[in-house]
C-alpha cells in the first residue's frame, strides 16, 4: 500500500508569511502616505528657515540708519577718533578738536562690619540731583548678624530704582574693606555726590558711609567744532551727532595748540555694492533653497514639494518684486540682472555709474523691510511681505501645511494601529486553520502507516 505523503510546514510561519501578504498592499500604501507626509513637514521647515534666513538679510540692509547707499567717514588721525555717516549725510570735509574726554566717575569708602539688626537705608544722590533708596533689611546674605562691605554692595547692586547707574563692587587694602561705588555712564552729572545715611540703624556705618575718597572724578567730553576757537559742545558722552547724519567717537584728548582733527565723508562705493551683493546673494540663497524642495531631486526622483504650485507662485511673485520700478527705474538700471535659472547677478560698474548719477534714487527703489506689523517700503518691503505671508507662525502657509502634513501623519498611524489588529486576527484565524491541518495530517499519516504496516504483515504470511 502506497505511504500518504504531505507537505512539512510550521503552521505559525505560515500563518505569518499569509497575513502578511493580506495586509501588504495596504501597508505599503500607508507606509507611502506616511513618508510623504514626513518628508513635506521636513521640506517646509527647510524653506520656512530659508524664507526667514531671506528675512533677516533684508532687514539687515537697513537696520537703523543704514541704508543699502553708503557713505563713508575717514578721520584723518584714527587714534583720536572714530567715525560713521549714513547715506543721507552730505559729502564734506569737518575739523574738531578734542579738548577732553568724558570719564565715568568712582569713589569709595572705608566700610568695616556694622550690626544688621536695624540696618535701616541709605539713598544715594547722583550730581545730577537724583536718587536711588537702598534697603539694608535684608542684606545679611549669611545670616551672621552683621554687614559687610560685600553684602553692602549686593544690596546697591540690586536695588530697584538704581537702574544701573551705579555698580558697586569692594576691595581690601592692608586689611581695610572698602566699598567701591562706580558710575556706569560717563559725565559728571551721572558721579556719585553722596549718601544721605540718616536711616542707617548702626552709627559706625554712619560714619563710615559719610566719608569719601574720589578714585577717579566724572568729567564731560569737551570737543571743539571747526577747531579750539569754533563752537564748544560738552556733554555726558563721548559720541557727538551735532553734524546730521554723521556720528563720530572721540577716543584721546587731544594736547594743547594740536592741530585739529579732519573728518571726512564721502560716497563709499565699496560699501554700496557690498550691501547690494548681500541681497543679491540671499535672493539666490533663498531661491536655490526653493529649487532644493519643490525640484527634482537624486537621480531625477521627485522631491516632497516637487512641481509645488504654492512655491511657484511665490517664486514668480518675487520675481515681479524684483522688476518693480520707481521713478521709471528698477533693480535692473543699477546692475542687478537675472539668468534664465532666476539667479541675480550683479554688474558694479553699472551700479556706480547708476548711483553716482542719482544718488537717492537706490535707497528708494530698495526702501525698507519692515519689522512686525511695519510693512516697509519698495522692493524690500514688498519681499518681506511675501516672506511673511509663508514664515507668520499664526496665519503664514508653512504652519498651515505643516499642519496638515501632521494630520496626515496622525491619521496613517491611526490607521496603520488598525491594520496591525487585522494582522493579528488574519494571523489567528491562518494559525488556527493550519494547526488543525497540520493535525489532521499528522493524524492521516499515522492511519496511513498503520494500514501499511498491517498491509505487509498479511503478505508476509
Amino acid at each position: 500500500m502506497a505511504v500518504i505523503s504531505s507537505p512539512v510546514y510550521d503552521p505559525k510561519t505560515t500563518a505569518t508569511n499569509l497575513a502578511n501578504n493580506y495586509v501588504a498592499p495596504t501597508k505599503a500604501i500607508l507606509d507611502a502616505q506616511g513618508a510623504q507626509a514626513k518628508a513635506t513637514t521636513a521640506a517646509l521647515t527647510q524653506l520656512g528657515s530659508a524664507l526667514s534666513a531671506f528675512q533677516g538679510a533684508l532687514a539687515g540692509l537697513t537696520t537703523g540708519s543704514k541704508t543699502v547707499t553708503a557713505n563713508a567717514a575717514t578721520i584723518s588721525n584714527p587714534s583720536v577718533a572714530t567715525a560713521s555717516a549714513n547715506s543721507r549725510a552730505v559729502a564734506g570735509t569737518y575739523s574738531f578738536y578734542v579738548e577732553q574726554l568724558a570719564t565715568a566717575g568712582q569713589v569709595s569708602y572705608n566700610v568695616a562690619d556694622s550690626t544688621a539688626t536695624n540696618a535701616g537705608s541709605l539713598n544715594i544722590a547722583l550730581a545730577d540731583g537724583s536718587t536711588f533708596q537702598v534697603a539694608l533689611t535684608n542684606a545679611d546674605s549669611d545670616l551672621d548678624g552683621k554687614l559687610s562691605a560685600k553684602e553692602i554692595a549686593a544690596a546697591v547692586n540690586v536695588a530697584a530704582t538704581n537702574n544701573s547707574r551705579v555698580s558697586a563692587s569692594t576691595m581690601t587694602i592692608n586689611g581695610t574693606s572698602k566699598l567701591v561705588l562706580t558710575s556706569t555712564q560717563t559725565g559728571a552729572d551721572n558721579a556719585v555726590a553722596s549718601i544721605d545715611v540718616s536711616g542707617l540703624g548702626d552709627p559706625a556705618l554712619q560714619a563710615d558711609l559719610s566719608a569719601k575718597t574720589v578714585l577717579s572724578a566724572a568729567s564731560n567730553a569737551i570737543v571743539w567744532i571747526g577747531g579750539q576757537n569754533g563752537t564748544k559742545i560738552e556733554q555726558a558722552s563721548n559720541t557727538i551727532t551735532a553734524i546730521d547724519d554723521i556720528s563720530f567717537t572721540v577716543t584721546q584728548a587731544q594736547a594743547a595748540n594740536a592741530t585739529p582733527v579732519t573728518l571726512t565723508v564721502a560716497a563709499d562705493k565699496s560699501g554700496t555694492a557690498a550691501n547690494v551683493q548681500a541681497f543679491v546673494t540671499a535672493y539666490n540663497t533663498l531661491l536655490g533653497a526653493m529649487n532644493t524642495v519643490s525640484g527634482s531631486g537624486a537621480e531625477g526622483a521627485a522631491t516632497a514639494l516637487y512641481g509645488d504650485a504654492g512655491i511657484a507662485s511665490l517664486r514668480d511673485r518675487l520675481g515681479t518684486a524684483l522688476r518693480a520700478a520707481t521713478g521709471g527705474q528698477s533693480l535692473i538700471n543699477f546692475g542687478i540682472s537675472a539668468g534664465r535659472d532666476g539667479m541675480l547677478t550683479l554688474d558694479t560698474a553699472r551700479l556706480n555709474k547708476t548711483v553716482g548719477a542719482n544718488p537717492a534714487a537706490l535707497d528708494t527703489l530698495f526702501g525698507k523691510a519692515g519689522v512686525g506689523t511695519d510693512p516697509g517700503t519698495g522692493v524690500l518691503g514688498a519681499m518681506n511681505k511675501l516672506a511673511s505671508g509663508w514664515t507668520n507662525l499664526t496665519t503664514g502657509y508653512i504652519s498651515a501645511r505643516k499642519d496638515v502634513a501632521t494630520k496626515q501623519q496622525s491619521d496613517v498611524t491611526d490607521r496603520l494601529a488598525t491594520l496591525e489588529n487585522q494582522f493579528n486576527n488574519a494571523y489567528k484565524r491562518y494559525l488556527a486553520q493550519f494547526t488543525a491541518l497540520q493535525q489532521l495530517q499528522s493524524s492521516m499519516t499515522g492511519t496511513s502507516n498503520l494500514f501499511t504496516s498491517l498491509f505487509s504483515s498479511d503478505s508476509d504470511s
